[in-house]
């Protein structure tokens, strides 16, 4: 009897995935840690490589999105025509694949590839003591135990974190445990304690400055993905394949205003998203996609004036 591939399988594989990459980052963000020894700045430095190691991608990207907004120009153009005859359309558009010497999945393979890592990424730097310390995580849920014991409050999701934070009092709890001696992780940068998490600080005022940033930075880069959008799409030629260009004219709109709908409603939902998470995570987390954001930002800029076919 064949074996089934079932979701529980892909699951344990995604999990795998991204456990190998966290430990790969945390090793790397452990020792940039280690060399400037304040954990903001290493945030900021390690994200700035992987944003270099990961720059060949973001480019053949950059070029598939660029070469699919034309195509998207011509495939409308086959779907009209063809609209009552599948079967011509799916061979078509193969011929114009062809042609134009593209696969429908391209860019594929790099946004999983970017994906993987970025939750590889959200991974480790929501759980630094096992990814980076290298901590088990037997002695962790003790460390855990031992503040809810004594009343102190821990966050499930981010609860490493916490035992960053109370490091010093766990560190009389248990005077004789080497791992909580080699826990080196200084959280104060530019005057914010990046283990607060806002919602759990609603009185500090401080806390919401990344978050702020955060949101801000997540606004400004839909912005300028759709404006680039919006300037491939003026810039593609509608070839004239009937002669009912009324029809053809009012066929184009009703898609046109489709996505402009679809572009809207993205732009009010990816801020609204940034405020509900920046606002339950860890500022240091939130540095992470601050600084990321802030990166991909001028990175698309750049890439847009150098790539222009």
């Amino acid at each position: 009897m064949a074996y089934v591939f079932s979701f529980q399988d892909n699951k344990y594989l995604y999990n795998l995935c991204y456990q190998f990459f966290a430990n790969i980052f945390g090793y790397l963000l452990n020792f940039i840690n280690n060399f400037v020894g304040n954990y903001g700045l290493a945030i900021i430095m390690f994200t700035i490589l992987i944003k270099i190691i990961m720059l060949p991608l973001s480019i053949k990207q950059q070029r598939t999105m660029k070469k699919s907004s034309e195509l998207q120009e011509k495939m409308k153009v086959l779907q009209f025509k063809y609209k009552n005859d599948p079967e011509k359309l799916n061979r078509e558009m193969m011929d114009l694949y062809k042609k134009e010497n593209m696969s429908p999945f391209s860019g594929c393979l790099s946004t999983i590839i970017q994906f993987i890592l970025l939750i590889s990424i959200f991974y480790m730097v929501r759980c630094p003591l096992t990814y980076m310390e290298k901590i088990d995580k037997t002695q962790i849920e003790s460390y855990v135990q031992q503040l809810k014991d004594d009343g102190m409050p821990v966050n499930q999701a981010y609860s490493e974190i916490d035992i960053i934070r109370e490091v010093d009092y766990l560190k009389e709890k248990f005077p004789e445990d080497e791992n909580l001696e080699k826990i080196n992780l200084n959280m104060n940068f530019c005057g914010l304690d990046l283990s607060k998490i806002p919602q759990q600080n609603l009185g500090d005022w401080t806390v919401y400055i990344i978050p702020v940033l955060y949101i801000i930075s997540t606004f400004i880069s839909m912005r300028i993905t759709t404006s680039m959008q919006n300037k491939d799409k003026k810039k593609d030629d509608v070839i004239d394949i009937t002669e009912n260009k009324g029809e053809k004219e009012e066929e184009r709109n009703e898609m046109e205003d489709a996505m402009a709908q679809s572009n809207k409603m993205m732009s009010w939902m990816m801020p609204i998203m940034s405020v509900s998470i920046s606002l339950v995570a860890p500022l240091g987390l939130a540095l992470y996609w601050l600084v990321n954001n802030i990166l991909m930002i001028g990175e698309r800029l750049v890439l847009n004036k150098i790539i222009k076919d």
